[in-house]
């Protein structure tokens, strides 16, 4: 019998979705667990994988084009089935649902904005401040990549938003002039605040928000009133006169798509060898897919201040006896790291458990894994893999508490605390018992160079189950950790040194990590802790068990 595949829902915030890519055509045999399409979400560009086998009898939806969530994708059966009786009926159902273009969740009106929305000229837009993961509250316009005045096309990039993971393009939904820009670059705004208007060139912006009644969710909010709307727009007409775009390479801005970056890494080009054939000079997808290289050896990139976000420089050459501060603004990211540890110190209970580890046998271990060709494991790699094995064994510490009720996690995902310039992020390492050191090894690595270059998706930062924060390689041998909610623990990974250890009552030179363990108490008691630790020592100082 014939199975209907509607568009899915990849994330919490999608409502919907665009098909960047069918890997199976009308008439392909399909397998459960087959990828059938790679699908643009708010968030990312996903695998889309069959839940079905059978034949691929329909596509609902082409290349290229956008449908909301539950729209009709696919159809799958068995071969030579008649599904005219479903294309009738979905197809009915998907006129009345059309009727009226859906908006992304970033740009739905409030109740009170549909109110007024009759009185807003036809063929204008309010476009608001997306939410772009999910634990955004809040955005900074990090740069406006087109200015009041510009002509605006549908898909093309409005500015870069920065949120509390990551700084990231957001695309226009419309066709128009760029009327309106509320927010200028380097402030910041609620989700839902309007970022900008987009409409017919010389429509009167002021009317548009006199047409706003006095009491509706944009006063409420505090939102710029009539007067503060022309000293606003003046100022970022003339602000966005002046405004560049970043640098990246040779002085040149790199515009890219998300799906076309995600098919150049797969294939190792160089970006800034490729010729964008899109709007600015955008690299699409077509252009890569078209690239050829240069026989000429690539020149060795030259590096640039925009390659990785530069943190505030404070000089502190003062004159003798001279007192003076600085205010620098805090990022998003700050601010929401700020909160979030904030909320988990004051709210969970922390309780803390150190133990000093052997690593004799480790060093030994890891040195003869290192040998191997095309293999390079860290310490850090090694004692990710122990907690991952040793959560296994204590499911209590491999939990969430949720007030009535506490969450075991049956599964393993170990988040890994890494240092960016404007704080920490924390990738996740999915069913990370289930993965090898080599392993853990390359995807620690991959997932740290994303996070330094702010490309990490959200998907790569949730779900995960305990974390593990290492600052060893700096030099401290001791420090405690905030733990990462909704974890129950976080371990906290000192340096490995050489100092006088008692063996077969001797003394001799050994090599020694301490680490601790800060624990929720309401999920873990202090005996379910140290026993925890206890599994990870046997790991750690015996490395061949994680390798049985």
């Amino acid at each position: 019998m014939a199975e209907i595949i509607n568009m899915p829902r990849l994330s919490d915030t999608m409502e919907e979705g665009t098909v960047a890519k069918w890997l199976k055509q009308v008439g392909d045999k399909v397998e459960e667990g087959d990828i059938l399409a790679e699908i643009e979400t708010d968030k990312a560009t996903m695998e889309f994988e069959s839940f079905h086998e059978g034949t691929l009898l329909h596509i609902g939806i082409a290349e290229g084009d956008g449908a909301p969530v539950d729209s009709l994708l696919a159809i799958i059966g068995e071969e030579g089935e008649d599904i005219s009786a479903l294309l009738d009926n979905k197809g009915g159902e998907a006129k009345e649902e059309s009727k009226e273009e859906p908006k992304p969740a970033s740009e739905e009106s409030s109740p009170s904005d549909n109110a007024a929305s009759s009185e807003v000229p036809e063929g204008v837009e309010i476009v608001k401040m997306p939410r772009l993961s999910d634990t955004m509250e809040e955005g900074t316009v990090a740069s406006w990549l087109k200015k009041v005045g510009d002509s605006v096309e549908e898909g093309d990039i409005l500015a870069e938003i920065e949120t509390d993971k990551a700084t990231m393009e957001f695309e226009s939904f419309y066709s128009g002039t760029l009327l309106y820009v509320g927010i200028k670059e380097g402030e910041s705004a609620p989700v839902d605040e309007v970022l900008a208007i987009i409409g017919p060139e010389g429509t009167d912006v002021d009317a548009i928000f006199n047409a706003k009644p006095s009491g509706d969710k944009k006063q409420e909010s505090g939102s710029t009133s009539k007067e503060e709307v022309s000293e606003t727009k003046s100022t970022a007409d003339n602000t966005q006169q002046e405004t560049a775009a970043p640098e990246t390479q040779d002085g040149q801005r790199i515009f890219v798509s998300p799906l076309a970056r995600k098919i150049a890494e797969e294939k190792g080009i160089d970006l800034s060898q490729v010729k964008g054939s899109g709007d600015n000079g955008r690299i699409v997808k077509r252009d890569i897919e078209n690239f050829k290289p240069s026989a000429q050896p690539a020149q060795a990139a030259k590096p640039s201040a925009s390659s990785a976000p530069a943190a505030p420089v404070v000089s502190m050459a003062l004159p003798a006896g001279e007192e003076q501060t600085e205010e620098i603004k805090n990022s998003q990211m700050r601010k929401v790291i700020a909160k979030r540890l904030g909320e988990s110190k004051f709210s969970a209970p922390h309780y803390y458990l150190t133990i000093e580890v052997n690593m004799d046998d480790a060093k030994a271990s890891r040195a003869q894994i290192n040998n191997l060709p095309d293999t390079k494991v860290s310490f850090n790699d090694m004692v990710v893999k122990a907690c991952a094995m040793a959560l296994k064994k204590h499911p209590q510490v491999n939990t969430t508490w949720k007030g009535d009720t506490t969450l075991y996690n049956k599964h393993v995902h170990v988040g890994v605390a890494v240092a960016v310039e404007d704080g920490l992020v924390v990738p996740v390492l999915k069913f990370t018992d289930q993965m090898t050191l080599s392993q853990i090894g390359a995807s620690v690595k991959d997932l740290a160079g994303k996070a330094r270059n702010k490309k990490l998706t959200p998907a790569e930062m949730e779900g995960s189950t305990f974390t593990v924060s290492n600052l060893g390689m700096f030099g401290i041998l001791e420090f405690t950790s905030i733990i990462n909610q909704p974890n129950s623990a976080i371990l906290s990974v000192g340096a490995i040194v050489e100092k006088p250890v008692v063996k077969n009552g001797e003394i001799v030179v050994g090599s020694t990590m301490k680490v601790t363990l800060a624990c929720d108490h309401r999920t873990v008691d202090g005996a379910t802790g140290a026993q925890f630790l206890q599994t990870l020592r046997a790991y750690l100082e015996n490395p061949v068990t994680m390798l049985a």
